[in-house]
C-alpha cells in the first residue's frame, strides 16, 4: 500500500487545477505548470482535494501513484508558495554578481564564469561585507530549481579539506584532516 499516493492533496485558494485525460495543468499567482500522468493512475477532484488512484496493485503501479501524487503536490505547492534555494560561496575572493538573468561567478579561475538562467527561474546576489555571498535562487517549477542550482554548485563543488567551493546554505560539508606528521 503506497503511503505517499493515499494521502489526498489539497488546493489552495487561488490555485486552478484543469484534468484533462491524461495531463494536469495547475495555474497560480506564481505561474502555470502541466504534467503528463500515465494511463494508470486515475486523478480526480473533489471539492478542495485531489485523489489519486491506482488501477492495480503491482509494484510498478504503487511506485507511480506516490510519484505522481509528490509531483502534483509539488506543482500545487509551487504556484502557490514557490520554492526557492540559497547558495553560499565560501573561499577568498569568491563573488558572485547579477545583471537580470546572467549570473557572473568569480571563483578563483582564470576567467569569470557567465551562466545565464532561464526566465522562470528569479535570481538575486547578496553580497554583504565581512559574510560570504550568497545566490538566492526562487521558482515555481521545484524539479527546475533543483537542476539549476545543482548545475551552479558543479562549477566549484566544495572540497573537504578547506570546505571552499560553493554550497547550500545549511549544508554541512564533511572535513578531512590534513597529512599527519
Amino acid at each position: 500500500m503506497s503511503r505517499v499516493g493515499n494521502n489526498p492533496i489539497s488546493i489552495t485558494d487561488g490555485v486552478k487545477i484543469s484534468l484533462d485525460s491524461s495531463m494536469i495543468a495547475v495555474e497560480g499567482k506564481f505561474g502555470k505548470l502541466s504534467q503528463k500522468i500515465d494511463d494508470r493512475i486515475e486523478v480526480s477532484k473533489n471539492n478542495d482535494e485531489l485523489v489519486l488512484k491506482r488501477s492495480s496493485d503491482s509494484k510498478s503501479d504503487k511506485s507511480l501513484h506516490g510519484l505522481y501524487r509528490s509531483l502534483i503536490h509539488n506543482m500545487v505547492h509551487g504556484v502557490s508558495k514557490g520554492w526557492s534555494k540559497e547558495l553560499e560561496l565560501v573561499g577568498v575572493g569568491y563573488r558572485a554578481t547579477n545583471k537580470g538573468q546572467i549570473l557572473e561567478l568569480h571563483l578563483g579561475f582564470s576567467h569569470n564564469i557567465v551562466f545565464e538562467l532561464c526566465p522562470e527561474v528569479l535570481l538575486e546576489t547578496v553580497s554583504e561585507k565581512g559574510k560570504n555571498p550568497i545566490i538566492k535562487l526562487v521558482s515555481c517549477d521545484k524539479q527546475l530549481l533543483g537542476s539549476v542550482a545543482a548545475k551552479i554548485r558543479s562549477f566549484r563543488m566544495p572540497e573537504p579539506y578547506k570546505g571552499k567551493g560553493i554550497r547550500f546554505v545549511g549544508e554541512l560539508i564533511r572535513r578531512k584532516d590534513g597529512k599527519s606528521a
